[in-house]
């Protein structure tokens, strides 16, 4: 129970819905656009209102070195209250907005579970596998709810078909998130047979099925195993390339199926964003449950 008894929500998507519902409310009264929803602006008077003896008293960026993106603490300077800190040395709004929504995701969800301070790196950001981390995909999960409410989402991709990742930036401006952010929203919503891979200096860093994808077996074990991109992919030719996307043919991505490729460098200077399109109707079979035969590194598929 939260405030006078109040019954509160006890999962990412009800916290999220109940916020994201007043702050509409709050926006048409004052006659304001409904996106996007700064974190920084709400995050106080929401905790205060719920929890008077434990609120958010502190929002701020700070030195976080190379390693953290943002982090929950018990504030320093007053018992008993909270800080959420974003890396100060982020420059992109989207990326600093997520970060906070994340970390408030573990101020409602989490910080009853201890008194010490969370910590969030740039892979916990993308952790939106609740197998790789359950608290940081949970607050994933709110931070993406919260900034991104389903119902406005979808009525903005009703109109995707084959999008490109350069067509997201349209949603990362619109909701204030990182460009990642909102592509693996989409992902999420998509019953298309996709996938999104995160490269750096020629080696796929982490990549993401959509369950459609997943479910016909294809996804890369990018967490277990070193996994070089193909020499003639747009992620490794590089930004230099022309090309922003291309239909590969087969044996380019995938040895059994064509790929259509669009990529982007700009978020991250480090890293490529390739958002890879397969067939809607595969082109072969194999169980889910079934460990895929070793034909060559491309061909490492495991959940991401």
């Amino acid at each position: 129970m939260g405030k006078e008894g109040v019954k509160l929500p006890k999962t990412p998507a009800g916290w999220a819905v109940r916020i994201s519902a007043t702050v509409k409310v709050a926006r048409d009264l004052q006659g304001l656009p409904r996106f996007p929803i700064d974190i920084k602006s709400i995050a106080k008077d929401f905790s205060q209102n719920l929890f008077p003896d434990e609120p958010i008293s502190l929002v701020q960026g700070d030195d976080l070195g190379n390693k953290f993106e943002g982090m929950l603490t018990p504030n320093p300077k007053v018992k008993g209250e909270w800080g959420i800190i974003y890396n100060s040395a982020i420059r992109s709004r989207g990326r600093i907005n997520f970060t906070l929504g994340h970390e408030l995701g573990h101020y409602f969800l989490h910080r009853s579970r201890s008194g010490n301070p969370i910590y969030c790196s740039r892979r916990d950001m993308w952790a939106w596998d609740s197998e790789y981390g359950l608290m940081e995909a949970e607050a994933n999960e709110f931070a993406s709810h919260l900034l991104m409410p389903l119902d406005d989402f979808r009525q903005q991709t009703a109109l995707f078909r084959r999008p490109l990742v350069a067509d997201f930036e349209a949603l990362r401006d619109r909701y204030e998130v990182s460009l990642t952010a909102a592509i693996l929203k989409w992902l999420d919503a998509t019953h298309r047979r996709v996938m999104f891979v995160v490269s750096k200096d020629g080696f796929i860093d982490w990549a993401r099925s959509s369950s459609a994808l997943l479910k016909s077996g294809v996804f890369f074990r990018a967490r277990q195993e070193t996994i070089p991109i193909p020499d003639a992919s747009l992620a490794a030719l590089g930004p230099s390339n022309a090309a922003l996307e291309i239909q590969h043919p087969i044996g380019v991505w995938n040895a059994q199926e064509p790929v259509f490729e669009s990529v982007m460098f700009s978020e991250y200077h480090d890293a490529a964003l390739s958002l890879l399109h397969f067939p809607d109707q595969q082109r072969w079979s194999r169980g889910f449950e079934e460990e895929p035969e070793l034909m060559d590194a491309y061909e490492k598929f495991q959940q991401p």
